[in-house]
């Protein structure tokens, strides 16, 4: 049940779809509010997800596997949501498995903020892509850094285990910054920051924009080579920072404000796209 009045309003409920507790309970609560405001005739309902729920599971990998993606996108479309506003979506694709708008609002100006701010000598960095998929965002990074960026090739014999890794590019005496979507298990970035060590890298960050973190993923972080592991605030951080305390926090609070305030206010959001809101 709503405590507030939604009757012809303009109702955004913020709800992250992964981390600090169930992933199912998180999404049903925002189904039902979704649902609950519809029926109180609120004029248009936006779901802000920071996390999309079930986003790596984008398509089908093997037969018969779920493409649990897109049935989130069905179950919030017939709750009623009328917009969605999230970030970083593991792949953009997601976008079109709805028929209402979408805004794919990205984490990449605060990166940027926290790089220039926070990384000494940045301008001698290398930004590292663990797998082939995140190319097109390191790339990004690298090009508004005036940087250069290389490349982790990896194999994985199954689900969240990598079997093997090549690196492509030069990270010889230079700080290696590696950027990704989302930190889970970490069995990926701690194996990427030893490749990176092995190849000369003078130290290594890690910069992600999820922070999820399951099973091993802290003891994993705590035994590595890695300096630090940077995350956003879309998931909340502060009992897995007082375990482990290489994970630092980017707070992109001010970004989604920005966009529900936009949204609100009928204005473009493709200014947060490239900049961090004043």
């Amino acid at each position: 049940k709503s405590g507030i009045n939604a009757e012809y309003g303009d109702v955004y409920i913020l709800q992250s779809g992964t981390g600090c507790g169930e992933v199912n309970d998180h999404l049903m609560e925002m189904l039902i509010m979704i649902h609950a405001c519809k029926i109180a005739s609120a004029e248009r309902v936006t779901a802000v997800i920071p996390c999309y729920p079930y986003a790596r599971q984008d398509k089908k990998d093997k037969s018969r596997a779920p493409i649990s993606a897109k049935l989130v996108a069905n179950m919030l479309s017939v709750a009623g949501a009328d917009h969605i506003i999230t970030m970083d979506l593991h792949a953009s694709q997601i976008q079109g498995f709805f028929d209402i708008p979408v805004d794919n609002l990205y984490a990449e100006p605060a990166v940027l903020k926290w790089i220039k701010e926070n990384i000494e000598n940045w301008r001698e960095c290398v930004i590292v892509s663990p797998d082939a998929g995140g190319a097109k965002r390191v790339v990004s990074i690298a090009d508004r850094l005036n940087v250069n960026f290389a490349l982790i090739h990896k194999e994985r014999a199954v689900a969240n285990e990598v079997q093997r890794m090549t690196l492509v590019g030069d990270v010889d005496n230079r700080i290696a910054i590696i950027v990704d979507d989302l930190a889970d298990t970490c069995g990926t970035v701690v194996k990427a920051a030893e490749k990176l060590k092995e190849a000369g890298a003078k130290a290594v960050y890690a910069v992600m924009t999820h922070g999820v973190f399951s099973g091993p993923a802290l003891e994993r972080v705590m035994g590595s080579c890695i300096e630090a592991i940077v995350v956003s605030n879309t998931i909340p951080q502060h009992e897995k920072i007082a375990i482990c305390p290489k994970i630092q926090v980017i707070d992109v609070s001010s970004i989604i404000g920005e966009a529900i305030r936009r949204t609100h206010n009928g204005e473009s959001i493709s200014y947060l796209l490239k900049n961090i809101p004043l």
